[in-house]
């Protein structure tokens, strides 16, 4: 089935008519046969023959093609998009005999509110007076938005009744509650109107002439405008720029922000019952993702990396050839010449076997003096416990160490047997006294 395929009304689809459906459109065709065919076995219109939900299920080939894709506007475009609302002037917007449908004040807090509180068009068109707070520190402050913003106060937007909950409060930009405030400062007396979602009597806040705002009013004048405005094209690669998608473009910038809100902070921003809605919305960036990656540190979470002292002499001599030592891994602490120290059990808890040489020793001085020594790095990967050691601390290297107490050191003796080892004891020399005729005595 087609785009435009056995319908009788073509309007809006004649640009895209004969493409194939897509997934969520065949997953609603089914769901509304489904449905079909339930009620009318349960009203016993006809018998009940088979099940819909078996019969008529969305194919696993089809649902798999649906999943969260917020239609985000580019960050080039919606920057652009904000300049222009920022910058408002009355001649941007269309007019009629009698000049601005709406004055400029209701237009520009229209504008900001879609620009920056991420609110649905029915939601922004049912906000009601009285609708911006400022706070600080938790209190309520009294007084215009010049008086609170010198305060360093937070802007409050009261959201009512919405599509999936009940009313909600959230934090906004200060110049959006500057703009709301504006305009209720001008905004005449006018009658109480009907919520319909509510059944309530309220002071709708953009309403003109005792009509309210209409919910068209955004994708019809306000971004057709501001794309005038703005020099950029009303559609991109994802399709029209309409008012839904500034909620997705919001919420993904929230949610990639060098600070970033969580997912359930984004959630109750939004106002959602559950983070599944969310996740219809908020997008990771691929450099938000890169970034998380890179401090991830997944390859040197794994290995690291061990400065190595080359003997270029042993080498070319071919003294290393006859067992001389000519590699040297500095431990930090030391020095260690076996050459398959990648492979020795004991390279994170070093035991001092005899290929061990302490750094303050005169021979570790020797061989850190040579002049035709060569630095180089070597990546060695560890181990569970090996990283554990690493990222844990002492508790971990103390567990380490009792595990390997054990186990024979690429010397032979286990560093149980060579802490048992007697230490050998420094040769003394004994210094006769002196003659008292040696003239130097005297």
């Amino acid at each position: 089935m087609t785009i435009g395929e056995y319908v009788q009304r073509q309007a809006g689809v004649d640009k895209r008519g004969g493409e194939p459906l897509s997934p969520r459109t065949k997953a609603g065709y089914l769901t509304a046969t489904r449905t079909f065919f339930r009620d009318c076995q349960e009203w016993e219109w006809i018998p009940r023959r088979f099940d819909p939900v078996r019969a008529l299920a969305t194919p696993r080939s089809v649902a798999a093609l649906i999943g969260p894709n917020p239609r985000v506007i580019a960050d080039g475009i919606w920057a652009k998009l904000l300049w222009a609302g920022l910058n408002v002037d009355p001649e941007d917007f269309p007019t009629n005999t009698y000049g601005l449908c709406y004055p400029i004040e209701l237009i520009r807090a229209v504008t900001l509110t879609w620009l920056f509180s991420g609110l649905r068009r029915d939601e922004i068109a049912r906000l009601r007076m009285g609708c911006i707070r400022w706070q600080h520190d938790g209190f309520p402050i009294p007084g215009d938005s010049d008086e609170v913003l010198a305060w360093d106060a937070v802007c409050l937007l009261d959201v009512p009744t919405h599509k999936t909950g009940t009313s909600f409060t959230k934090p906004v930009d200060p110049l959006l509650g500057k703009a709301i405030e504006a305009w209720q400062e001008l905004r005449p007396q006018q009658p109480k109107m009907l919520d319909r979602k509510t059944g309530e009597q309220v002071d709708f806040l953009f309403a003109h002439r005792a009509k309210r705002l209409a919910k068209t009013y955004i994708n019809t004048a306000v971004i057709p405008s501001l794309c005038r405005k703005a020099s950029v094209p009303t559609a991109d690669v994802r399709g029209n720029i309409t008012s839904h998608r500034a909620r997705s473009t919001i919420a993904s910038q929230l949610y990639n922000a060098k600070e970033p809100m969580t997912l359930f902070e984004l959630q109750a921003w939004l106002g959602h019952r559950s983070p599944e809605s969310t996740q219809h919305y908020a997008k990771i960036t691929p450099s938000t993702l890169t970034k998380a990656y890179t401090e991830a540190g997944y390859f040197a979470r794994n290995v690291r990396t061990v400065e190595v002292l080359l003997d270029r002499d042993a080498i070319t001599s071919g003294a290393g050839a006859n067992g001389e030592p000519w590699q040297y891994y500095d431990l930090g602490h030391g020095l260690c010449s076996y050459s398959f120290f990648e492979q020795c059990q004991h390279r994170m808890a070093c035991a001092r076997c005899d290929f061990y040489t302490p750094k303050e020793s005169t021979r570790s001085q020797l061989v850190e003096a040579k002049a035709n020594l060569q630095r180089m790095l070597v990546s060695i990967p560890l181990t569970e416990e090996e990283r554990a050691a690493v990222d844990d601390g002492q508790s971990a290297l103390d567990r380490l160490l009792e595990r390997l107490a054990e186990v024979a050191t690429p010397a032979g003796p286990t560093p149980n047997e060579l802490r048992a080892e007697p230490r050998r004891p420094l040769p003394l020399t004994v210094r006769s006294p002196p003659d008292p005729t040696d003239r130097k005595c005297c």
